[in-house]
Order: structure tokens, then sequence, then C-alpha cells
């Protein structure tokens, strides 16, 4: 293998990391969205997740190749160009991306929120509030400290929820006799809904695609591309289908706890059956200050959208229009938060990805494929 191949693999194996990263927010590692999208469904949960990953790292790939060889700049300039000589329908992405971004916040404000409440005790609607503030004031003053900071957060939070969930399903120590146990019971039943809820959890994973595509011009060819969506693949497939495994096994238990569905990883960890104290802490430490950079994070690149639009350029004070457009965010996001986290997740991430799936999944598989390979074959 000579160092041009070793290397289009490296920057394949990064670009694949970072979709991983991008995936693996506040919904995954509180495992409320595993929970709430595929383990409900029974065994057949991670046939589920794994479409759901399929479609995801095919789409991906798509939009990888479009955004690549036509030197795209933003997703505004993909979805035009996707939907070209119809170019006005990538308004329908505008729509699901700027209320996804809300549901975002309002799932990071949320998970903090019940995480403070269900490891210390705090009322959850006063930890919302703060949770809130505190967002707002760190979106304002301090969110360069906070995003340099969110990447070593969140990969510690990944390293650690991979190796609860393997440790979860050892401890288990019943995950193929209940699977096959429910299979017995319920078979195929449950095969629409697995199908339905793949191509959903899809649709909404990619209001954090742009931010991965625009990682990815490094790939230049259509070969380099394939290669990001593989590993894009096998470590969403490992991460999700892990979490989807280890809380199948214990779902009888978490369920059984009251608000336990609610961060269900964070249940199963204080169950005294798994010896786990330390990595309680830890978890949930790191679980916390990862909501709270995510959520700076977003509000923060929500600010920079807005803030030069004509309508707010009345207010003449940068700082002060900023501050403006970020409490209208917080406002409404506590607003959402206060529907809970299983509401928000259930709810709002899954009718935003029904939008996401018909704007972004669907179209790319399709129209997105149909482009690419017309435009490379005229374009050797």
């Amino acid at each position: 293998m000579n160092k041009k191949t070793k290397g289009s693999w490296g920057l394949a194996f990064s670009i694949g990391a970072t979709a991983f990263a991008a995936h693996a927010g506040g919904g995954f590692a509180t495992g409320n969205q595993a929970n709430n999208f595929f383990v409900s469904l029974g065994w057949i949960s991670i046939f589920s997740a794994i479409l759901a990953m399929v479609l995801l790292a095919f789409s991906v790939r798509e939009g990888q190749i479009m955004w690549n060889t036509r030197g795209l700049k933003s997703y505004k300039e993909l979805f035009a160009e996707l939907f070209h000589p119809y170019d006005k329908i990538s308004i329908l992405y505008d729509i699901f991306y700027d209320i996804m971004i809300l549901m975002v916040v309002a799932s990071c404000i949320a998970g903090a929120a019940s995480a403070l409440n269900q490891y210390i005790g705090i009322n959850y609607y006063i930890g919302a509030v703060v949770i809130g503030i505190l967002i707002l004031f760190l979106s304002i003053f301090g969110a360069e400290l906070i995003r340099k900071s969110s990447t070593y957060m969140g990969t510690v939070i990944l390293v650690l929820s991979i190796t609860i969930y393997l440790i979860g399903i050892v401890k288990s120590k019943g995950l193929m006799a209940t699977m096959s146990l429910d299979f017995a019971n319920q078979g195929f039943d449950q095969l629409p809904k697995a199908i339905l809820n793949g191509f959903t959890y899809a649709g909404f994973q990619w209001v954090t695609i742009p931010a991965v595509l625009a990682c990815g011009t490094v790939l230049k060819t259509k070969s380099d591309c394939t290669k990001g969506m593989l590993f894009t693949l096998i470590f969403n497939c490992l991460g999700l289908g892990l979490s989807v495994l280890m809380l199948f096994s214990w779902a009888s238990y978490y369920t059984a706890v009251e608000n336990g569905t609610t961060i269900p990883t964070l249940t199963v960890l204080m169950n005294e059956d798994m010896g786990m104290s330390i990595l309680v802490l830890l978890y949930v430490i790191v679980l916390f200050l990862c909501m709270i950079s995510s959520g700076v994070a977003v509000v923060f690149g929500f600010i920079n959208r807005f803030e030069n639009a004509s309508y707010l350029q009345p207010i003449k004070n940068t700082q002060v229009r900023r501050s403006a457009i970020a409490i209208f965010i917080m406002v409404i996001s506590m607003g959402i938060s206060f529907a809970g986290l299983t509401n928000v997740v259930k709810y709002g991430y899954g009718y935003c990805g029904y939008l996401g799936c018909l704007v972004a999944v669907l179209p790319l598989l399709t129209i997105g494929y149909y482009k690419n390979r017309k435009f490379l074959k005229e374009n050797k």
C-alpha cells in the first residue's frame, strides 16, 4: 500500500470519527434516543438501528460527493444543487434545520436538568432554568472556551459510553435469552415500525451533517468518499448498536424504575448489580459538561447565522444584538425543555426526522445518486 493510499484511508478514518462524534450527542449519550426509537421495538431493534446508520452513511456519501465535486461551501448551496432547477425546495431544509436546532438546545437543557434531578435530586424545572441561564451566559461571554473544550469532553463521554455498554452487556447475562423470548412472542410484528424508525432516526441526524461535509472536503475522489462512508457506517453501527443491545438487555429493569427511561444509561449504571460507582460519577460529570458545551456551540452557531440579518440591523451594538438573539433562542428552547427530555426526543426529534428524511435522506439517495453519477460521467 503506497503513501497516497494510506493517506486516503487515514483521512477517511478521521471523517468517520468526526461523523461519529457529531452523531453521539446528548440524546445518544443518555440512551434516550436509543430507548425511544429502537429498544421499545423489541428484538428487531438492532436491525432498525443498523438500517438507520446505513441510510445515514449512504446519504452522507452522496452529499459529500456533490459537495466536493461542485466546490460547494454551505448546506444552502448543497440543497440548491440537489433540487435544481427547483432550487426553492431547499427552503424545506432551512425549516428542518432551524426547528431541529431548537430541539437540540432543548434536549441539552432537559438532559442536564434530568441528570441533576436523578443523581442529586434537584427539582427538574429549577434545574432547567439554571441550565438555560448558564448556557445563555456562556453563549454570550464564554463560547470560545466551551467550543474548544467540547471536543475533549465529547471524546471522553464516547469512550465512557462504549465501556459502559460493553460492561452492561456482559453483566446482564441474558441478552440472547431475552432476544429469543421476545422473538418467540412477537416475531416480525414490529417490522413496519422498525423500518419507519430507521428512516426517522437517519432523518433527524442530518442536522449535524453539514458540519461533517465541510470537514470532508479533504476526501478528494469518489473512492475517498466511499471510504469515509465506510468508517462512518462502522463507527456509528458500533456505538449505536452496543447502546441498543445493552439497553435492551436491561429494559425490564430501567422501565420499572420511576423516570428510569429518561436517562436509561444512568439508571442502569446506578443499579447495585453493576458495581460501577466511580464510572457513575464520571459519567454524570462528563454528560453534564458535554450537554452544556453542545448547547453553547449550537446557540453560538445560531447567533452567527442571524446576527447580520437585515431586520436586526436597527440594533447597532453588536453585543446587544447577539444577546437579543441568544435570549430569544433560549426562551423558546427552555419552554420546549419543560416538556421533558423524553418528549423532546420522541416528538420533537421524531417529527423533525420525518421532514429530514423527506428533504435530505431520500432525495440524496435518489436524485443525488443520479446527478452525481451523471456529473462524474460527464466530467471524468
